[in-house]
């Protein structure tokens, strides 16, 4: 049985970092939304004469948000049951709340939480300035959004649990504070292959 596995959490908590680099110690498919949505969300925004790189206002929830979540999620569902782990990572904010949306995604292709090892992590952070050194550190034009709106932003920082109906050893809580990463990789890396 091959895994799903989440990296959830806010921006700038490093998800696509460790995601990353789990899965080039290990035989997992890595699936990022920003980098999948990224040439629609580009055009989507251009065609409504907005600004390409917005990432988060309301305008580019409501025509992009819904979109980059399905083709996200048709990738990985293409790539269950294939000799390969599937690596997820993006907020799913909206998503990890519910508790029968991963149930709803894993019939499309025929199968239920029994069959699929579905495992989850919640990537934090210690504090907010982290959150804001870490995005700034990015050099994105892709979070130029954030900054301007940096009171409205920061409400999405605050810790994450999942509604999914999994066991409680299938999800994983990692500070990813310390800049020197390595231990916290092998730290998700043995959550996530500790059976094996």
């Amino acid at each position: 049985m091959n895994k799903l596995v989440f990296f959830l959490g806010p921006a700038g908590a490093g998800k696509t970092t460790l995601a990353k680099a789990v899965a080039s110690r290990r035989k997992a498919a890595f699936l990022d939304m920003d980098i999948l949505l990224r040439p629609a969300a580009d055009a989507i925004m251009t065609m409504h004469g907005l600004d390409p790189t917005d990432r988060d206002s309301a305008e580019y929830k409501r025509l992009c948000r819904d979109l980059g979540y399905r083709i996200t999620m048709d990738a990985a569902l293409d790539n269950i049951g294939l000799n390969s782990d599937v690596f997820v990572v993006g907020p799913f904010t909206k998503e990890a709340a519910d508790p029968d949306w991963i149930s709803s995604e894993l019939s499309r292709i025929g199968l239920t939480l029994p069959e699929v090892e579905v495992k989850v992590v919640l990537v934090g952070l210690a504090n907010e300035d982290l959150y804001r050194e870490r995005i700034q550190g990015r050099h994105s034009s892709l979070d130029d959004w954030k900054f301007q709106h940096w009171q409205e932003f920061r409400s999405s920082l605050g810790s994450r649990t999942v509604a999914w109906p999994l066991p409680a050893s299938n999800v994983a809580m990692i500070d990813n504070s310390n800049p020197e990463i390595e231990d916290t990789v092998r730290t998700v890396e043995h959550f996530i292959y500790a059976a094996q």
